[in-house]
């Protein structure tokens, strides 16, 4: 995959993810999120935490002061990620280990979608993963998820027929 393609994956996820806390008001805070030891509050800090270990892993300048909003903290976060990302292939250390950027841009990429994902459930939405977007992903996976040792939840069953975005969520450990 080129460091192109790779980062319009990512870009493409934060647009997911963003359009999905777009529905967030501080009313639903409080509200629990298919990450069973998270309210969205606490999910949306999470994911702009997130976004924030990408911007090292990269080797970016982080995002200056940080919003007591959260969803504004995710907004300005996501914008420093989009424009800061690097062109090209580079390759970074993490935990000693060489990691190009056009992997560390999937791997962001489905973090960050699927936790879009998650966003749009908390606020009673069913917002799917655009089904070009999650069958790429999917098709991605492998390499970011290998043999195990995810952070996410342990994958449940999917339909045989499930879309994508479904296939996804249920990979990740989610009930679509």
């Amino acid at each position: 995959m080129s460091a192109e393609t790779a980062a319009g994956l990512l870009d493409r996820a934060i647009g997911y993810a963003l359009s999905a806390a777009e529905e967030v008001t501080p009313q639903l805070f409080a509200r629990p999120t298919p990450c069973a030891a998270w309210d969205l509050r606490a999910l949306l800090r999470h994911l702009g935490d997130s976004i924030g270990v990408l911007q090292d892993i990269a080797g970016l300048d982080a995002c200056p002061a940080r919003s007591a909003d959260p969803v504004l903290d995710l907004r300005e976060r996501a914008a420093y990620l989009r424009r800061d990302w690097p062109a090209g292939e580079r390759m970074r250390l993490v935990d000693g280990w060489p990691l190009s950027t056009s992997l560390l841009a999937v791997t962001g990429a489905i973090e960050i979608a699927v936790h879009g994902w998650d966003i749009s459930r908390s606020c009673g939405r069913r917002r799917a993963i655009p089904p070009a977007l999650a069958a790429e992903m999917l098709e991605l996976s492998p390499l970011v998820l290998g043999g195990g040792g995810s952070e996410f939840a342990d994958p449940v069953p999917a339909p045989s027929a499930a879309a994508p975005g479904d296939r996804l969520v249920a990979l990740l450990g989610r009930n679509p």
